[in-house]
């Protein structure tokens, strides 16, 4: 009896060995349910495609194979508020439509709603909810971060973690994500970045760029944030076709410049901001210049805001709308070295006085900024409160009739352009509550017309009558 056990065996063995292996990278898809998630991973080759077809996950997820991992129906992994939820540590994973939950809300550990430290990963149309940091990237280069929703914790904005955050991660793709209430969208030391199309509200910056050199930024929407974006320490940063308005914290830049080399700003609109633009040593560098073309600075408290040091930038083709005050100096003393037109071309001033006699869309006269209340505000900011006030509008007076009493101006456009430009930029977000307006809107228009309807035909009877 036992030898015919062992023979058994043997001829089992033997067939199994006949049996063709599992290739790896064969492209073979394995469906499962998310509980079975983890042993789908342990049990998969690269190249492999796990779908999960909804269901709910808890614990924490690695994947550490190239594996495409794709959910329908939206299945959950539930973190249980400790660490990070998912991590993904191979090259070249695709992971897509799950949503994912309660990460850790310890700011030290990072802990995060996904970790990616491998290249080439792909990360998109995923819900991020409840969760410190959203997507956290390090050396992960020619990654795409696309499509995904991602909400953080519901902390006071200085103990959120960041929605995205890239850490030595070059050549990333960042695009169609929507971002709410998180702190910042992080990108520190990572050149040839793209984000394009994002839409970031309600959080503290809503870029933050540091060393980031030849990055572009296009088709963005940072809105109702602190800061819109602050680009440090970065060479070659193209801006352009972004809409950036009601970024109103303690500095409200749409955005803001320090030590920023050759940077390029154009066709974006700066909406409602306290300052549209901040420039603090940028350029830096003795050959480098800042260009700002074709921008509109419409409804700010400062267009414009310089510090009295920096130098080489070039304004032209840009609309300064009914700002509140259109550039403004940043300290004591003044600008030098910056250029208002360029070749030939100026910006549209909302305040000129002046006239187009030939009518080539250019003023005939110099636009100046010379207001002496501005120059006062800028001594003494407290005085703002009476920007609107007939004290300032006084001082003003006083200054042109008196003319000893004048400022020097802070710049002049020897080519005014007589009408505004309108950049390609993605629409304002419509208010969620604007059904219910119209809603109000009816049945106020209804209320008012039963009851004026019983005097309309007391009026009438009478002239009948």
């Amino acid at each position: 009896m036992p030898h015919r056990l062992l023979l058994i065996f043997l001829l089992t063995a033997a067939g199994l060995a006949l049996l063709p292996p599992r290739a790896e990278g064969s492209g073979q898809t394995t469906v499962v349910s998310a509980e079975m998630l983890p042993a789908a991973v342990a049990a998969a080759v690269d190249g492999e495609t796990i779908e999960v077809q909804g269901g709910l996950l808890r614990g924490h997820l690695e994947i550490n194979k190239r594996l495409t991992v794709r959910g329908v129906d939206w299945p959950v992994i539930d973190g249980g508020g400790q660490g990070t939820v998912v991590q993904i540590s191979s090259p070249g994973v695709v992971f897509s439509g799950f949503a994912i939950k309660n990460s850790g809300s310890t700011l030290e550990q990072e802990n995060s709603g996904m970790a990616v430290v491998a290249p080439q990963v792909t990360v998109e149309n995923n819900r991020f909810e409840d969760t410190l940091f959203g997507i956290y990237l390090k050396e992960a280069h020619n990654s795409i971060i696309r499509g995904n929703e991602i909400t953080s914790k519901d902390l006071e904005v200085q103990r959120r973690g960041d929605p995205i955050r890239l850490w030595y991660s070059t050549d990333v793709l960042v695009e169609d994500n929507v971002v709410d209430r998180g702190r910042d969208v992080v990108l520190w030391y990572s050149e040839r970045l793209t984000l394009r199309n994002n839409t970031v509200t309600n959080g503290r910056y809503g870029l933050h760029f540091m060393y980031c050199d030849d990055a572009i930024i296009a088709g963005n929407r940072l809105i109702g944030n602190s800061v819109g974006a602050f680009l440090m320490y970065s060479r070659r940063v193209n801006m352009r076709n972004n809409t950036i308005a009601g970024n109103r914290g303690p500095s409200g830049y749409g955005v803001g410049l320090k030590d920023m080399d050759d940077t390029v700003i154009v066709d974006n609109l700066f909406l409602d901001n306290r300052v549209g633009a901040h420039l603090d040593t940028s350029p830096r560098e003795n050959d480098s210049t800042g260009q700002f073309a074709g921008n509109v600075f419409a409804f700010n408290d400062i267009g414009v805001e310089l510090m009295p040091s920096v130098r080489r930038n070039q304004f032209s083709g840009n609309s300064f709308v009914e700002n509140e005050e259109q550039v403004a100096i940043a300290g004591r003393g003044t600008l030098r070295e910056n250029i208002w037109t360029v070749n030939g071309r100026g910006n549209y001033w909302s305040d000129y006085a002046g006239y187009d006699a030939n009518g080539d869309g250019q003023g005939d006269m110099v636009y100046k900024s010379e207001q002496l209340f501005e120059n006062l505000m800028q001594q003494e900011p407290l005085l703002r409160l009476f920007i609107y006030s007939p004290a300032s509008n006084a001082i003003d007076f006083a200054a042109r009739a008196f003319p000893f009493v004048k400022p020097k101006p802070k710049l002049e456009d020897t080519r005014p352009a007589m009408s505004p430009t309108i950049p390609a930029a993605p629409p304002l977000p419509q208010p969620d509550n604007q059904g219910w307006i119209v809603l109000a809107a009816t049945l106020i228009f209804l209320a008012s017309g039963l009851f004026l309807w019983p005097r309309l035909q007391r009026r009438q009877y009478r002239f009948e009558r």
